[in-house]
C-alpha cells in the first residue's frame, strides 16, 4: 500500500460507536427506569404502560438505528435522532400525566430536589447508578427523576442534531464523498 492510499479516506467509514453517545446511555437509562415503574406502579392491562415502555425504548432504539445508518446516510442518520426526540418528548408528557392525574407535585425549577436531580444527571448517565436508587423510591419521586433525566437528553439530543447537521452541511454525505473520491482517483 503506497502512502497516497493510506491517506485517502474510506468510501464507508466507521461509524461511531453508539453505546460510547452520552445520549444513548442516558436514553437506556431512561429506558430501564421506565420498564421498571411501569411493571411495578401501574396497571398490568393500562394501555398507558406499552406507549411508556415503547416511547422509552423508541427513544433508545432510533439512536442506535442512526448511528448505524450513519455511514451511508447522514440524512437517515439525522431523522432517527430527531425520532429519538420525540420519542422522549412523548414520554415525558405521559410521566408528567401521571403526577398531574394523581395530583403528585412535579418538581419547580427551582425545588432541592430538581437542583439535586439535575446535578446527578450531569455526572451519571448509566443505568446501573439510577437503578438501585429509583428501587428504593416512591413513585411520585421515579416520575420527577425520570422528566428531569429526558429533559437532559432533549437538550443533549438537540446539540446532537445541531452538529450532525453541521457536519453534514460542511461534508455532505455519501454521494459527495464518492463524487470527491471519484475526482480524486482520476487526477
Amino acid at each position: 500500500m503506497n502512502a497516497n492510499q493510506q491517506n485517502q479516506e474510506p468510501l464507508l467509514p466507521r461509524t461511531g460507536n453508539y453505546r460510547k453517545l452520552l445520549t444513548y446511555q442516558k436514553a437506556e437509562a431512561i429506558y430501564d427506569i421506565t420498564y421498571y415503574f411501569c411493571k411495578n406502579y401501574l396497571q398490568r392491562f393500562d394501555r398507558t404502560v406499552d406507549q411508556m415502555v415503547q416511547a422509552a425504548r423508541s427513544g433508545k432504539q432510533n439512536i442506535v438505528e442512526g448511528s448505524a445508518a450513519s455511514a451511508t446516510s447522514k440524512e437517515t442518520e439525522i431523522k432517527l435522532v430527531n425520532v429519538a426526540k420525540a420519542s422522549l418528548q412523548e414520554l415525558l408528557i405521559d410521566y408528567e400525566d401521571y403526577l398531574r392525574t394523581r395530583n403528585h407535585r412535579q418538581w419547580e425549577n427551582t425545588s432541592i430536589e430538581l437542583l439535586k436531580m439535575r446535578e446527578l444527571g450531569r455526572r451519571h448517565n448509566d443505568s446501573a447508578f439510577y437503578m438501585p436508587l429509583v428501587r428504593v423510591r416512591p413513585p411520585e419521586t421515579i416520575a420527577n427523576m425520570a422528566i428531569c433525566m429526558i429533559k437532559q437528553t432533549d437538550y443533549m439530543l438537540f446539540k446532537q442534531l445541531q452538529s450532525l447537521s453541521e457536519d453534514f452541511l460542511k461534508n455532505g454525505g455519501l454521494r459527495e464523498r464518492m463524487t470527491r473520491m471519484r475526482l480524486e482517483k482520476r487526477k
